[in-house]
């Protein structure tokens, strides 16, 4: 299994980390909620324009096989920030609901205890490279859990400013209930504008505020083009239009959250430390129905590839070469990437791998085995990807493609090829063994 690969890992990052510990470089870590594989200019996109996108991924290494960790946000974030398969941790394996919500049977049995979130335990990327001696800050989406327990500041964040769900009305910051979930350093907070700059805003005095000679972390988060569809300009909407609007409403969401990171990255050009400022940019999953998932089959929320492939670029002036690169990867290999750069060894050992000696051309792209598991209500999806082949486990139906020849998936190969129908579903099951939450340890033993 590719788990067992992370002992050769840290030979071939060693000459980066030592380069790094001595540069120790800011971070800016930018993460759209939902945007579609083919939603930006650079990937193909012909209705929406990202000149600022665009020029990041002219300027460093963009993914053609980047996939998050999950098809909903709070899993997604979930694996970012822990470096590892989000299972790992028990109950985030879609996203937390309104308030606070369990939405399949562990996370509902989570919520009935009051543990329905990120639990401290988990060590973070902010919380390891705030023990390093960096300035942490986050300013957007948290959807980690809504008690205060779970919050950004007990994650390592220095600085938060967010809103603690999954989505709020643009203009009012209210969920669909009227609920208010805008916080600032956890104390509730009402600020006025669209939430997109609002983000944007605090995160450009944020990093104003910072000082040359001390390295920084600067995670943001925005919700756009989540729902409800409110480009800048358009008024409160209510419950009943939440999921309402236009193609052309979510490409005006997505322009203006690209102008406000072209704002930033001016921002950050006018500092001395820009050179030594890694910006990576990425989606959380894959869009719902307004987004251009294209050239792949699915949406949100699902396993097909429309739903998991994600546009993501890095730039590291000086140490990762303008590429476009194949390489497939997750999340969590983001984690294990930036504390490598920051020359930080983690607490606790990740599930990703560093993509440095890849980016930099010192190692070649290698294959890998990846995994997915997505549970909410009663559907229960499971998929591995090995070399060209994945197949998918969708509620007990089967799907098997060869992405080499069939990148859309149009054809399902299952009936045709049982035996690796079945050594896939047995490379599923064993890693599922692997990934069992310790703190579901109760829970199974109730349904036992």
């Amino acid at each position: 299994m590719q788990l067992t690969r992370r002992a050769a890992l840290p030979l071939l990052s060693a000459p980066f980390i030592s380069r790094a510990a001595a540069s120790r470089p800011n971070i800016l870590l930018l993460f759209a909620d939902d945007l579609g594989y083919g939603d930006l200019a650079c990937y193909g996109c012909p209705d929406i324009r990202t000149p600022n996108l665009d020029k990041l991924a002219s300027e460093g290494a963009r993914f053609t096989r980047f996939y998050s960790n999950a098809p909903e946000c709070t899993p997604s974030r979930a694996a970012l920030l822990t470096g590892r398969y989000q299972q790992r941790v028990g109950g985030l394996e879609c996203a937390i609901g309104l308030g606070g919500v369990g939405r399949y049977d562990e996370a509902e049995w989570l919520q009935s205890k009051g543990e329905l979130g990120l639990p401290v335990s988990e060590s973070t990327i902010s919380s390891e490279l705030s023990r390093a001696g960096y300035d942490t800050c986050i300013s957007g989406k948290w959807h980690l859990g809504y008690d205060d327990k779970f919050s950004p500041m007990r994650h390592g964040f220095q600085d938060a400013y967010y809103i603690l769900g999954g989505a709020v009305d643009y203009v009012t910051h209210t969920e669909t209930d009227g609920r208010r979930v805008f916080m600032d350093n956890g104390k509730p907070a009402a600020p006025r504008g669209y939430l997109t700059d609002l983000f944007a805003d605090r995160a450009v005095r944020w990093m104003r505020g910072r000082s040359a000679r001390k390295p920084w972390f600067l995670y943001l988060p925005f919700t756009a083009p989540h729902n409800p569809f409110q480009a800048p300009g358009d008024g409160p909407v209510d419950e009943a239009n939440w999921n309402k609007g236009s193609r052309e409403t979510y490409a005006r969401m997505v322009e203006h959250m690209d102008r406000r990171i072209g704002g930033l990255l001016s921002e950050l050009a006018r500092r001395s430390d820009a050179n030594k400022t890694i910006v990576l940019f990425l989606s959380d999953n894959g869009g719902p129905q307004r987004a251009r998932n294209a050239p792949f089959r699915g949406f949100k929320s699902s396993l097909f590839e429309g739903g998991i492939r994600v546009p993501c670029m890095i730039r590291w002036p000086g140490r990762i070469r303008p590429q476009e690169t194949g390489q497939p990867a997750l999340n969590m290999d983001l984690t294990a990437t930036l504390l490598a750069a920051a020359g930080v060894a983690p607490s606790r050992p990740g599930d990703g791998i560093s993509l440095l000696p890849h980016l930099a051309g010192a190692a070649a792209n290698e294959s890998r085995t990846l995994f997915w598991r997505y549970k909410r209500a009663k559907a229960r999806r499971r998929a591995v990807s090995q070399g060209s082949l994945k197949f998918i486990d969708d509620t007990g139906t089967h799907h098997l493609y060869d992405l080499a020849t069939d990148p859309g998936e149009t054809r399902n190969l299952a009936a045709a090829r049982p035996d690796d129908v079945q050594r896939l579903g047995a490379l599923l099951a064993r890693w599922e063994r692997n990934v069992a939450a310790g703190r579901l340890k109760g829970f199974n033993a109730a349904a036992d």
